[in-house]
């Protein structure tokens, strides 16, 4: 992802694939209203296979793996074209198996699409650990020698090709208040530095509604010697649920004013009002501090980021 100089802070957000068997409009939609801001790039999320069973005509069920939204590399190509902006798709580990990542490292090499955002992914839903697809990676640190070997014209298998002209460049991802799986923030940390020493060129942040945290998260890896831009990533609030579902699903905290407004709110009207107001408050402060770029998880809440935006960009 390209981020804005020490003048300007860039602006971009994030959409997810359509589910399967479903055109790209509501996309479009969401992209058309958001160019307004002049993003410097847009992200495309990938998501791994899930198991499902489906019966048969016998009454035997038939066990199938299914992706519920696929077509991330093409769908890049598409915004691409459309827009004629940096689409960053995300390259994964969960649910990929090494030979599947390379076929999209080829043909996104193919489409000149070079800025990647590597991650590990989220494990099964079945799964109380972390398991890697057969062949394939358990961490994102193997993602990204994967990535570094395909730059250098090193295939799997052994096959040896000329480097790429145009190397690809990639992120990875931060989490200013651990990783949920992280022993502790320490070790968190020098797994991040491993990752930007073999190569990372920025680090994006799990969504935050506590600024302090991602103000004292920069300032451990600055201390550390980690040096990249590290841009914060932020979802507006929409729905009721969100009291209770990102905490637990992304191992956040809410700050006490923002936890105490929430109590507040008697329908998700409520909460979006909430969200805006909060995210206004968000994203003034983190341009105040000179942040290279903003990133927005618009999953479900983007006629709240277009306010955001409106009010701050």
């Amino acid at each position: 992802m390209t981020t804005g100089n020490k003048q300007h802070t860039a602006f971009s957000f994030e959409v997810l694939p359509p589910l399967r068997g479903k055109g790209m409009e509501s996309i479009y939609r969401t992209i058309d209203n958001l160019m307004q801001f002049n993003p410097v790039c847009i992200n495309i999320t990938t998501h791994r296979a899930e198991t499902i069973y489906s019966e048969m005509p016998n009454g035997a069920y038939q066990k199938l793996s299914v992706r519920n939204r696929p077509g991330t590399v093409a769908i890049a190509a598409a915004i691409k074209e459309r827009y004629h902006v940096h689409t960053v798709p995300h390259i994964i580990c969960s649910g990929f198996s090494a030979a599947e990542i390379e076929s999209e490292l080829i043909d996104l090499s193919y489409l000149g699409i070079t800025e990647l955002l590597l991650l590990r992914g989220d494990r099964a839903k079945d799964e109380n650990r972390f398991i890697p697809s057969p062949g394939g990676h358990a961490h994102a640190i193997e993602l990204c020698r994967q990535v570094n070997d395909f730059n250098e014209g090193k295939l799997l298998g052994g096959v040896v090709t000329t480097p790429l002209e145009t190397p690809f460049a990639y992120g990875v991802a931060g989490y200013p208040e651990k990783h949920d799986e992280a022993m502790n923030l320490d070790t968190d940390i020098e797994h991040l530095k491993a990752k930007v020493k073999a190569g990372a060129k920025q680090i994006v942040t799990q969504m935050f509604f506590d600024n302090s945290k991602y103000f004292a998260f920069v300032e451990r890896l600055r201390r550390e010697g980690i040096d990249v831009p590290v841009v914060p990533g932020l979802k507006p609030l929409t729905t009721l649920n969100h009291c209770t579902m990102l905490p637990k699903t992304f191992h956040i905290d809410f700050p006490q004013e923002l936890a105490r407004e929430f109590e507040k709110c008697r329908s998700n009207a409520d909460v979006k009002e909430l969200g805006v107001e909060w995210g206004i408050q968000q994203v003034r402060e983190l341009k105040a501090a000179g942040v290279p770029a903003i990133h927005f998880y618009t999953m479900n809440a983007a006629f709240s980021t277009e306010r955001i935006a409106s009010a701050t960009f």
